[in-house]
């Protein structure tokens, strides 16, 4: 793998970061990050001078050319995306148009760039919609039905990535993952808002409450850095043009897990949860259960992190930054 270059879109994002830190590991690629000049490098401070950081924007089919072109790359890893369902109602034409139409211009400027790389495209459960419970569990052949403007986004850029395979040849391959966290997930999203206001109470930086959206979603729960295994596995030996559900094994309310997080706490005994009703989504996807049998068969991957893992390492990772904080 020498001298490999591999160009991860949304470096500086969640998943990105941990994609990077796998990279690294395994050494051996020059990694290049695609990142817009305003991009927070707080997840990738650790690795700055391992990587190599390049400002673009995957709206510019210009910018996105002269990446292509800088790095001809031989691995892209897409995951760049505005990614929060919440948002993608109140900005639904900025959330199609950057998850969409940049993923046109990333295949694009490939496609035109004299290069023929793997080509990893990041979608997601959501484009499954709600599946009624008599049709899962969920696998690749379980129709499309989105029920937000970020799900809707995602299966545009879904069916796109096919499209390049099936018209031009381009080895795209695509992942729709499900519910996953960890270390540095943004405070957003469920399980990390309440390990961060958990964390906050620990240090007496807010009263001992917990606010919290609708409880009873159940959702498969996957560890990030499993997830980032398996993109890199399916790099290695996935299909070009195939799909691949990407899930984890723990099934559980959100309810659940916040019982879970609340029983890791030095202050469990103290916290009440209180439910604001400005965190409900305007239409929940209430259950989602993935079937991995295809990405099993194809790279043998299989999640390792247990959920308390996980949780704990959320935990611990609020912990650290609500000590650091000097806001409050």
């Amino acid at each position: 793998m020498e001298g490999k270059r591999v160009l991860i879109t949304g470096i500086t994002g969640f998943v990105g970061s941990h994609l990077a830190d796998l990279l690294l590991k395994k050494g051996g690629m020059e990694v290049y990050g695609l990142k817009r000049w305003r991009s927070s490098k707080e997840n990738i401070r650790h690795i700055l001078n391992d990587i190599k950081l390049i400002d673009g924007d995957l709206r510019d089919l210009k910018s996105m050319n002269t990446v292509i072109s800088m790095v001809q790359p031989h691995k892209i890893f897409h995951l760049a995306a505005q990614s929060f369902v919440p948002t993608s109602y109140d900005a639904p034409i900025d959330t199609i148009y950057t998850n969409s139409i940049g993923t046109v211009n990333l295949l694009e400027a490939v496609r035109d760039g004299g290069t023929d790389p793997i080509i990893h495209v990041c979608s997601t459960s959501e484009v499954y919609g709600m599946v009624p419970e008599d049709k899962q569990p969920i696998n690749e052949d379980t129709p499309f039905a989105p029920q937000n403007p970020y799900g809707l986004s995602k299966a545009f850029e879904d069916l796109t990535a096919y499209h390049y395979y099936k018209c031009y040849g381009m080895k795209t391959i695509i992942t729709r993952a499900f519910s996953h966290t960890g270390p540095r997930r943004s405070d957003v999203f469920a399980a990390s808002s309440f390990a961060k206001q958990i964390a906050e109470i620990e240090a007496g930086k807010r009263e001992p409450i917990v606010k919290v959206g609708n409880l009873q979603s159940v959702r498969t729960w996957m560890d990030v850095r499993d997830t980032v295994e398996a993109y890199w596995l399916l790099s290695e030996k996935g299909k070009p043009g195939d799909a691949y559900v990407v899930g984890g094994k723990s099934t559980k309310s959100i309810d659940e897990v916040l019982k879970l997080l609340i029983s890791m706490s030095t202050k469990k005994d103290n916290i009440k949860i209180v439910q604001d009703y400005s965190l409900f989504r305007q239409a929940d996807i209430t259950l989602q259960i993935p079937d991995c049998t295809k990405l099993k068969r194809a790279t043998g991957w299989e999640p390792k992190i247990p959920l308390e893992t996980t949780l704990r390492d959320l935990l611990d990772y609020w912990r650290k930054k609500t000590a650091n904080d000097t806001s409050f």
